[in-house]
């Protein structure tokens, strides 16, 4: 069902509920409250002074204290001196499918609470909360007012008043044409568990969503935000205070080479994106949260049904000399080995192959059932990556010219790198070369990025994004590769919880080159790469699988990685802390795949609880205290139980019905 707020009519609406003035005239005591379906999730809203305010109880427990709303703009302060104009709220139910997301089918149902608000100078501001059982997602509305069309927003007052028990879990946000080759911020930070509030971060410039804060006993707050697009930029959290202070922060002004605006304008009326909370009790709903979709609208429709599926990716372990014609011709033969559906030819390419050989690998492709997907340089003006293509993305002209020649040789989706920056007309170049390629029957990946935000229901043709440490860095630094298993138990609570992340999982080389023999050396077991196939989430899997594997490794590690999908009808969190270890269950179809990873340093042993499955069996892949991966059939308790024994650095995979 689609849901639309009309602004003009609502600034037409006068009509008043007398008590909700009284309630907004008075004291802190004196709230608008909006709750979750159960009613065990509450936000509550106070005027102070002129000032909006919320707070976020969770069964009775504080979890967000009072904490600031509002917008401030040139000669418009939308964030003092308001008085409550009208107020509605409204029951929302909706249901919808994703497949590219951790739950095809999504029932959301939640409570929304609409107030328009008004200053001294008659100008207004229309706030909307929505509030389901274990998710906050809020916004702004302005209303067009008089003459003025558009509204240069300078500061949003949005902020996050955390309890003092409160830890952290962030990554920080990069300054501005830094790192290789002035390509950052890029969303490839390491992150901090379990630090203290107030903490000064890398780079003193704020931290990228999404962001983890643990609040003591009470449980588990993510923030982040969703829908956003060239209306508006990608917005970042402030650096925090010692009291627990957070508030949304505008990107930086050196970003994409000093090009476009830092602060967002808005064509009035409009909306700014969504911001979300998700809080539990334990992190059950953290891991398993849709409120990055379930509050924003698909932008158009597709032109095809597209397919995703796994890929092979030889430039991962064989870098830039295999982008030749005979090295891609290996790795379409790998891919078809395999069953997989892509495979992925990386930079360099219209150098190294050239277009009309590209033609040729696409055919031969074609004969092998394997579909070829191209890597483009987003532009060379705000960095000075030597990679081409460029300057191909960047402009409609030259974008719709080689995305026709893609679709007439059957190329199935691009790769799209090196952005730099959160700006709004930053943004608008990812959802310009989203509209184009959809146009063309083109699926989209973007690396060297910012986070998607709700992108895979907003765009039909969205697959994911990078947005994180991926694995490319196991080849560059064996600080990567020592850091393997922290990362992996991070990400599906923090950042794949948000958005489909292209990392480039399953790296079985023991050593991280060509021949097997040289550069960095692999920590963590091949089970412990089999377990990453499950973990992490994005509908297409551009996986670090090589041709001397399918010699090298035994039968039942080669017979996963051809069973494994990529598209999922359930995922359930089952066990785990972030930074020591994660337990994750994920159906296709009646499938279940179990995921377990250890990164403590030492042997783990935990009981788990499977009722999902409904057979007594279950096959299981693990490592015996060699670090050899072994396959055997499990037998479950009367309980559904299991325990699991988890080498460090390795991992367990069972999978059943």
């Amino acid at each position: 069902m689609k849901y639309k707020i009309n602004l003009l009519t609502i600034t037409k609406r006068m009509a008043l509920n007398a008590l909700l003035i009284m309630l907004f005239s008075g004291l802190r005591a004196q709230e608008l409250r909006v709750t979750g379906p159960d009613g065990k999730l509450e936000v509550n809203l106070s005027l102070e002074k002129g000032k909006l305010y919320y707070r976020v109880n969770l069964a009775g427990q504080e979890m967000l204290e009072n904490s600031p709303l509002g917008l401030v703009g040139e000669k418009v302060d939308l964030a003092s001196n308001l008085h409550l104009i009208a107020s509605e709220t409204k029951t929302i139910d909706q249901k919808y499918e994703e497949p590219k997301i951790k739950r095809r089918l999504v029932h959301y149902q939640a409570n929304e609470l609409l107030c328009t608000l008004e200053n001294n100078l008659k100008q207004r501001l229309v706030v909307i909360f929505r509030v389901s059982d274990n998710n906050i997602a809020f916004r702004y509305g302005i209303p067009q007012v008089a003459e003025p069309a558009n509204f240069r927003v300078e500061e949003e007052m949005s902020g996050f008043k955390f309890p003092d028990s409160t830890t952290t879990f962030l990554t920080a946000q990069a300054t501005p044409m830094i790192g290789w080759k002035k390509t950052k911020p890029s969303y490839e930070e390491s992150y901090v568990p379990d630090q203290a509030m107030g903490t000064p971060s890398k780079y003193g410039v704020g931290y990228t969503f999404p962001a983890l804060f643990h609040v003591g006993s009470r449980g588990w707050v993510l923030l982040s935000e969703t829908g956003s697009n060239g209306s508006y930029c990608g917005t970042k959290l402030s650096e925090g205070t010692k009291t627990g202070f957070y508030k949304i922060a505008f990107p930086e002004q050196g970003e994409n080479n000093g090009i476009g605006d830092a602060a967002p304008t808005l064509a009035l009326p409009g909306f700014t994106p969504w911001r979300t909370i998700t809080v539990g009790s334990t992190l059950k709903p953290i891991v398993e949260t849709t409120v990055p979709f379930d509050v924003v609208e698909p932008q158009y429709a597709a032109s095809k049904p597209y397919t995703f599926g796994r890929a092979t990716w030889s430039w991962l372990e064989w870098q830039d000399g295999s982008i030749n014609f005979e090295d891609q011709q290996k790795f379409i033969d790998l891919s078809a080995a395999l069953g997989y559906e892509f495979v992925l030819v990386d930079n360099w390419w219209d150098k190294q192959i050239g277009h009309q050989k590209i033609e040729e690998l696409a055919a031969y492709g074609r004969e092998k059932g394997v579909g070829l997907c191209l890597w483009y340089n987003s532009n060379g003006y705000w960095n000075d990556a030597p990679q081409t293509p460029k300057n191909r993305m960047n402009t409609a002209i030259a974008r719709k010219k080689e995305m026709a020649w893609m679709q007439s040789v059957g190329i199935k989706g691009i790769k799209v790198d090196f952005f730099g920056g959160d700006k709004q007309q930053t943004l608008q170049l990812y959802e310009d070369i989203l509209t184009d390629a959809n146009e063309y029957g083109l699926t989209v990946i973007f690396h060297g990025c910012t986070l998607p935000r709700g992108w895979e229901r907003m765009y039909p043709n969205f697959v994911g994004s990078e947005a994180v440490l991926a694995s490319e860095n196991l080849i560059f630094t064996q600080e990567a590769n020592d850091n393997e298993a922290f990362n992996a138990t991070l990400h599906p609570f923090i950042r794949n919880a948000v958005g489909a992340m292209d990392f480039g999982p399953v790296l079985l080389n023991k050593r991280h080159n060509r021949e097997n023999n040289g550069g960095t050396t692999r920590k963590t077991t091949e089970t412990f790469q089999l377990a990453t196939a499950v973990l992490f989430q994005t509908p297409v899997q551009n996986f670090g699988l090589t041709p001397n594997n399918l010699l090298e490794m035994p039968a039942h590690v080669i017979d996963f990685m051809k069973l494994v999908p990529t598209v999922w009808d359930e995922t359930l969190f089952v066990d785990g802390y972030p930074g020591k270890y994660v337990v994750l269950a994920r159906r296709q179809n009646e499938q279940w795949y179990i995921a377990a990873v250890n990164a403590e340093g030492k042997e783990k042993s935990i009981e788990v609880a499977l009722p999902m499955l409904s057979e007594k069996v279950a096959q299981c892949i693990s490592d015996n205290k060699s670090g050899r991966s072994e396959q055997k059939t499990i037998r479950l308790s009367q309980e559904k139980t299991v325990r699991l024994t988890l080498q460090p650095g390795a991992g367990v995979v069972l999978y059943g019905k």
